[in-house]
């Protein structure tokens, strides 16, 4: 009985030794670039969140079909130049200004990453993928 106890622990501290051994850890230096641009697209995508929370916004984008928790996840599939151009737009509207603009522009983006295949809102759509 204790050979089978002694037989138990060798092999276990191998196994584990084993395992330490081959799994490796990889650790490499983070530029402040790859900070910055993270944190701007952060940024930049809750400016546009905040944008579409207006109710103002969520009834147009629902009258041309396309529901809010749609579109959620479509600003969060955009690329990173597509979340800057927009959230530029949307810092560059005058107070009470170009609503529809914004909102023209947000539905061509949404348009267009329907047509890529990336997503299914509209259904009038077909996709090239």
């Amino acid at each position: 009985m204790n050979f089978a106890k002694q037989l138990i622990v060798y092999v276990s501290i191998f196994i584990f030794n084993l395992i330490g051994i081959t799994a490796t850890a990889h650790a490499a230096m983070i530029g402040a670039d790859a900070i910055v641009a993270a944190q701007s697209r952060q940024d930049a995508e809750s400016n546009i969140q905040r944008a579409l929370a207006r109710t103002e916004v969520a009834k147009t984008l629902e009258s041309l079909g396309v529901p809010t928790d749609q579109v959620q996840e479509r600003v969060a599939a955009l690329s990173d130049e597509d979340v800057a151009r927009l959230s530029d737009r949307i810092d560059r509207l005058p107070a009470g200004g170009d609503f529809f603009g914004t909102v023209g522009v947000i539905f061509v983006i949404l348009l267009i990453t329907d047509i890529l295949g990336f997503t299914k809102i509209f259904p009038f759509t077909r996709a090239q993928r």
